[in-house]
C-alpha cells in the first residue's frame, strides 16, 4: 500500500502559472487525512516551499535544493549535504568570470548577483536581434518563473557569500544561450565531489555528489519507517530521475520530458490538468483496496 508520495514542484504540482491548483491541494489534504505522508521534493529552497503553502493549512516534509536538504513539517533542518566551501567559491568565481546569471541556495536565502537579471535581459535582446521571429514571450515567461521564488539576497560579488560563511547547498546557472549551457556542462560536469542536473530547459544545477532527490527520499523513508516499496514519486524533469528510479512506483507528468516518461511506470495528466491529484486519488483507492 502507498504510505508516502514524493511530489516535485515546478512542472508537476505547480501549474504553468506557478500556482497550486485547488484540485491538487484538496487531493493532498485528503491523502494526509488517509494517513499517507506527502513530501515535497524540489530544486527550490525549503523557505520557498513554505511560502507556496502559506495559508493552505498544509505542512509537509520538504526535500529541497535537489536533495541537499531535508526539513521537517515545522521547518527544522533534519539533514543537509552542503557543497565543499572552497569548491563552491571556485565555481562561483568561474560563473561570474564567464557572465552567467546564477543563484546559490543557503539555509536562509538565495544569493544572486545584483546585476544578474540584466545579463538575462541582454541575452533576450541579442536573441531577438539575431532571430526576429523567435517567441520572446516564452523567454519572458521563463524569467518570470525563475524570479517568482522568495528569499532572494542580492550581492555584488560571490566574495560576499564567502564572507558570510553560510553552508551552500545548490548552485544554479541560467542562460538562454544553448552554447553557454553546453559550455557549463562541459566545464562542471566531471568535477569530483559534484553532481550536475537540469530542472528546466535553460539551466544546470550543481550539488554535492551525495545530494540527490533519490538519496534524500531514501533517508526520509528510513526516518519515517516507511519501506521504499511503499512510496510513489511524481516528476517531470531530469533532476527527478534519481527519486523516480528509487520509488516503489514512478509517475511522469503528461508534460514531462520524453526521457523521464521512458523510465516511469506510468504517465499521468499534465500539470495544468491536475495530474498530481489524479495520482494521489488513485493511490488512495489502492490503499483502501489493500485495507479491505
Amino acid at each position: 500500500m502507498t504510505k508516502l508520495i514524493a511530489i516535485d514542484l515546478d512542472g508537476t504540482l505547480l501549474t504553468s502559472k506557478s500556482k497550486i491548483s485547488p484540485e491538487n491541494l484538496e487531493a493532498i489534504k485528503a491523502a494526509r487525512q488517509a494517513g499517507i505522508e506527502i513530501v515535497i521534493a524540489t530544486g527550490r529552497a525549503h523557505f520557498d516551499v513554505k511560502a507556496l503553502f502559506e495559508n493552505t493549512g498544509v505542512k509537509t516534509w520538504v526535500i529541497g535544493a535537489n536533495g541537499a536538504t531535508i526539513h521537517d513539517p515545522e521547518g527544522n533542518l533534519y539533514h543537509s549535504q552542503p557543497i565543499e566551501p572552497a569548491l563552491a567559491y571556485d565555481i562561483l568565481r568561474s560563473l561570474e568570470e564567464d557572465g552567467y546569471y546564477y543563484e546559490v541556495f543557503s539555509n536562509e536565502c538565495i544569493y544572486t548577483p545584483q546585476k544578474g537579471r540584466e545579463l538575462l535581459e541582454i541575452e533576450i535582446d541579442r536573441i531577438k536581434s539575431a532571430n526576429p521571429d523567435v517567441h520572446i514571450s516564452e523567454l519572458k515567461e521563463a524569467l518570470v518563473k525563475q524570479f517568482s521564488q522568495t528569499g532572494f539576497s542580492f550581492i555584488h560579488s560571490y566574495k560576499e557569500i564567502e564572507e558570510s560563511g553560510a553552508d551552500l547547498y545548490n548552485i544554479l546557472a541560467f542562460s538562454f544561450f544553448e552554447e553557454k549551457l553546453d559550455a557549463g556542462w562541459k566545464k562542471f560536469g566531471h568535477i569530483d565531489g559534484l553532481t550536475i542536473v537540469s530542472s528546466a530547459h535553460h539551466n544546470f544545477e550543481l550539488e554535492h555528489k551525495d545530494a540527490s532527490k533519490g538519496i534524500a527520499l531514501r533517508k526520509l523513508s528510513e526516518k519515517l519507517g516507511i519501506p521504499i516499496t511503499s512510496t510513489v514519486a511524481i516528476g517531470d524533469s531530469m533532476n527527478d530521475v534519481s527519486m523516480l528510479e528509487l520509488a516503489g512506483k514512478s509517475v511522469a507528468m503528461g508534460n514531462a520530458r520524453h526521457e523521464v516518461k521512458e523510465i516511469c511506470d506510468e504517465v499521468t495528466f499534465t500539470n495544468d490538468e491536475h495530474g498530481v491529484a489524479k495520482v494521489i486519488r488513485a493511490a488512495m483507492e489502492s490503499t483502501l483496496t489493500n485495507f479491505a
